[in-house]
């Protein structure tokens, strides 16, 4: 018997709809043929949502094949995975053969299969691969995305982070037809969405892509008929901004910067790569021994009180349930959650209490 990621990775050249049968296709004879490509858990809630209006009585399309990652090894155990969309999929009684996981989309063998399929529509979200030409010319209707910006600001494969990094305080989600260049083809509708300055990637990333999926929903009777086409807006080059992929290197935190940078940074790569500090734990009673220590930083704020408590330029201090860090430019910065190395995430308190008297400075 094939593994759950043998079926996902044989391609099959059917042009059958999930769910439709030789009784049945004449009833969704009149229904768009919509490919969703995705793959995170973001990416399965807007599949739920398609799902659920593909079977609205009404409904204007079907859902023909879902195109994803490939299984890849997730969680602690590594265990090889289908991807949260593909998971989603097969939940639903999603056919295995209609589920496509190409390593490339242009691989010769998905873009013959995925042409006899005679798709109209492609939906993207956060799929994860570059579409080439040869894909994007197949479907009729075009291809759409949802992508967590307000275009042209932040192209790229990180604009909430970037975003959450550079500190902005507003952002949005926009609706665009896809082109093959990244992220710049015409807007079909956008939707601004203010930003909390204590909300991290992994929050705004679900809202936005929340609100995407409405904003999917309501344009998809004005993609069909073709005038979205008409009223989709090109974009404006000038304003382009860009918001490159996360490097694993970029993680680490340097206390010179200012306290407001850091904190930006531990909200914009919570959940990955994070964000970490080295510190020294000095014990008094052994003659100032130290070892050095790795923090993952988990929740900070930025310390509002004018006086920061005096000592050495590298001390950790601990006032009111929280660790101060003392950072550039006159400022500091509150730690209030934080992990060593193969332990659990625990509050400042706690961590502090587990020191034991010892001295804690950054490095």
């Amino acid at each position: 018997m094939l593994s759950s990621s043998q079926i996902l990775r044989r391609f099959c050249c059917s042009s059958t709809a999930a769910g439709s049968s030789p009784s049945s296709s004449l009833a969704t004879a009149q229904k768009k043929r919509l490919v969703f490509l995705g793959s995170p858990q973001v990416s399965a809630s807007v599949l739920d949502s398609l799902f659920s209006a593909s079977s609205a009585p009404d409904s204007l399309f079907e859902i023909a094949a879902i195109v994803t990652q490939p299984p890849s090894g997730r969680d602690r155990g590594r265990k090889v995975l289908p991807s949260p969309v593909a998971q989603r999929a097969l939940d639903y009684g999603f056919p295995s053969n209609l589920i496509f996981t190409p390593l490339k989309a242009g691989e010769e063998s998905f873009i013959s299969c995925f042409q006899a399929l005679e798709p109209e529509l492609c939906v993207t979200a956060a799929y994860g691969n570059i579409l080439p030409t040869k894909f994007l010319k197949i479907p009729s209707m075009g291809t759409v995305n949802i992508h967590p910006s307000l275009l042209p600001l932040y192209r790229g494969a990180a604009p909430v982070q970037r975003a959450l990094q550079d500190g902005v305080r507003e952002t949005g989600v926009s609706l665009a037809f896809t082109v093959r260049q990244l992220d710049a083809g015409p807007v079909i509708a956008c939707e601004k969405v203010e930003i909390d300055d204590q909300i991290k990637a992994p929050d705004l990333l679900q809202l936005l892509f929340g609100q995407g999926t409405k904003l999917l929903i309501s344009e998809l009777p004005s993609i069909f008929d073709g005038s979205a086409k008409s009223k989709a807006l090109p974009q404006d080059e000038s304003r382009t901004t860009l918001a490159p992929k996360i490097a694993p290197e970029e993680s680490w935190l340097s206390f010179d910067q200012k306290a407001v940078v850091l904190h930006n940074k531990v909200r914009a790569f919570a959940g990955w790569p994070g964000t970490r500090a080295k510190v020294s734990v000095l014990d008094p009673e052994s003659g100032g021994d130290s070892n050095t220590v790795e923090l993952k930083i988990i929740t900070t704020r930025v310390y509002e009180s004018s006086e920061i408590p005096s000592g050495e330029a590298d001390d950790v201090f601990f006032r009111k349930g929280s660790l101060i860090f003392p950072c550039g430019g006159g400022t500091a910065l509150e730690v209030l959650e934080l992990q060593l190395p193969g332990k659990k995430v625990v509050n400042a308190a706690s961590f502090w209490n587990g020191l034991r008297g010892q001295k804690l400075k950054k490095l």
